[in-house]
C-alpha cells in the first residue's frame, strides 16, 4: 500500500488547488467547454488530474490510472492495482459556483476499492476509508443508515417519478460521489441511478459507503468490480441494507426494459 497520509494529503492538495479558482454563485475563474454534449469541463479539471497523475504517481511504481481527464491506455489491464481518479466530480456545481462538487480517488486492488479519499474543500469535509477498517469524516467514524422500511426513504434528488413518490427527497449535491456518502453518515437512505456510468464515478465512494455500512450494487442488484476492460456499470445502488432487497424489486423492471433496449 503507499502512504497513506501522502495520498490524502494529495487530495486535499488538489481540492485545495480546485478551490482557488471557485467562484461562489458565478462561473469559476478559468475555462470551460462541453467535451461532448451535456458533460462539461473546465481547466481546472485537467489540472487536476495532472497534479494527481503527478503526486500519486510518485508513490509507488507499477500502479495503473484510470481517470475521467486522461486517455484510457490498456496497459492498466496488465497491473494489479489501480487508481481510479475524478478530478472534479460534479463539474456541473463546479462550474456553477455551488458546492456539490469534490476530489474523489480510490486505490484498486484487484477487481475492489482497499483505499479511497475524497476531498470536498467549499464545505470542508474530508472522507477516508481502507478496506476492512471504516470510514470516516474528518477524523470522525461514520455509521450509515440502517433504516428498514423503504417507504419514506430519504433520497438526494431534484424530483421524484409519480411511481416512487411514496421515499422523500432530500438536497442533492450534483457530485454522485457526495450523494453517496450522505448514505455513509445516514443523511440519506437511498442513492439509485438507471443509467451507465463510468468506474471513477463511484469508486472511491463506493468503499466509503461500503465501509461506513451500506450495500453498494449495480442498479440490477450485481456486485460492481473494478478495472474492467470496459470500465463502466449499468446504474447503482448504494442504500441502508435492510432495503436493498426492495429497492432492487422496485427498479427491476425499469432496469430491464432500459437494458434491453440498448
Amino acid at each position: 500500500m503507499p502512504d497513506r497520509e501522502a495520498a490524502i494529503n494529495a487530495v486535499r492538495e488538489a481540492g485545495d488547488f480546485a478551490l482557488a479558482a471557485w467562484r461562489e454563485g458565478a462561473a469559476p475563474a478559468t475555462g470551460v467547454w462541453e467535451k461532448s454534449k451535456g458533460h462539461p469541463v473546465s481547466e481546472t479539471d485537467l489540472a487536476v488530474d495532472a497534479l494527481l497523475k503527478q503526486r500519486l504517481g510518485a508513490l509507488a511504481p507499477n500502479i495503473g490510472w484510470l481517470s475521467e481527464e486522461t486517455v484510457d491506455h490498456p496497459d492498466r489491464l496488465s497491473m494489479s492495482r489501480q487508481w481510479l481518479v475524478d478530478p472534479i466530480d460534479g463539474t456541473r456545481d463546479y462550474i456553477r459556483g455551488r458546492s456539490g462538487w469534490c476530489v474523489s480517488v480510490a486505490l484498486v486492488e484487484g477487481s475492489e476499492a482497499v483505499f479511497a479519499a475524497m476531498y470536498a474543500p467549499v464545505t470542508k469535509q474530508l472522507w477516508v476509508a481502507h478496506k476492512g477498517e471504516g470510514t470516516t469524516c474528518n477524523g470522525k467514524r461514520l455509521f450509515a443508515s440502517r433504516r428498514e422500511e423503504f417507504i419514506g426513504a430519504r433520497v438526494p434528488t431534484d424530483a421524484l417519478p409519480k411511481v416512487d413518490r411514496d421515499l422523500e427527497i432530500v438536497h442533492k449535491p450534483n457530485s454522485i460521489a457526495m450523494r453517496m456518502t450522505m448514505v455513509a453518515c445516514d443523511r440519506a437512505d437511498l442513492v439509485a441511478t438507471l443509467r451507465w456510468g463510468h468506474e471513477w464515478d463511484i469508486a472511491a465512494a463506493h468503499l466509503i459507503a461500503e465501509e461506513a455500512g451500506a450495500v453498494v450494487t449495480s442498479a440490477t442488484g450485481a456486485p460492481i468490480r473494478y478495472n474492467k476492460r470496459e470500465p463502466m456499470d449499468f446504474g447503482l445502488i448504494c442504500c441502508a441494507p435492510g432495503i436493498h432487497d426492495a429497492v432492487v424489486e422496485r427498479l427491476r423492471e425499469r432496469a430491464g426494459a432500459m437494458l434491453a433496449n440498448n
